[in-house]
């Protein structure tokens, strides 16, 4: 395939940023997200984390289930409880359903301009439950086997 071939492909119409540009762009990405896996890693290594978890979702929602040790906070009470609930000095992560929903960028917006550093965690409460994660519903923890497409069979981690 010739350079002009290739540039009139869809996946490189837009040529790749210029390495310099896309570290920026990717580092500056891992600044405002982490994931489910990465979450449950820290949270499972014991110990202080050195951030909290936050559900931003309703009381029904979080009934139905949530991350163990996570805080409901949902986004709508985060300006009359936040400082109630949360310390400044910790980093904050947010969720809220999966990946079609904003409710947790909402909330990091939310806490963000009330001073608190925050990661959204991408794939939510689905991909944390599609992992294979432990959850706490209003009946107590609960587990599902990881889905195969979401989680490595037979690791503990994906390697990346």
């Amino acid at each position: 395939m010739t350079a002009a071939t290739s540039a009139a492909h869809p996946v490189l119409r837009v040529a790749p940023a210029a390495p310099a540009e896309a570290a920026a762009h990717f580092r500056a990405s891992l600044a405002f997200h982490t994931d489910a896996s990465d979450v449950a890693a820290a949270l499972a290594a014991g110990g202080d984390p050195g951030f909290v978890v936050v559900d931003s979702r309703s009381t029904e929602a979080w009934d139905q289930g949530h991350v163990p040790g996570a805080v409901h906070l949902p986004t709508a009470l985060v300006p009359e409880r936040a400082a109630r609930l949360l310390d400044p000095a910790v980093p904050v992560v947010t969720y809220c359903w999966g990946p079609g929903c904003n409710g947790a960028a909402r909330a990091a917006l939310a806490l963000a301009e009330r001073g608190y550093r925050v990661k959204e965690m991408l794939g939510g409460f689905e991909y944390w439950v599609r992992e294979g994660f432990a959850f706490e519903t209003r009946q107590g923890p609960q587990r599902r086997t990881a889905d195969p497409l979401t989680a490595p069979a037979d690791a503990a981690h994906c390697g990346c």
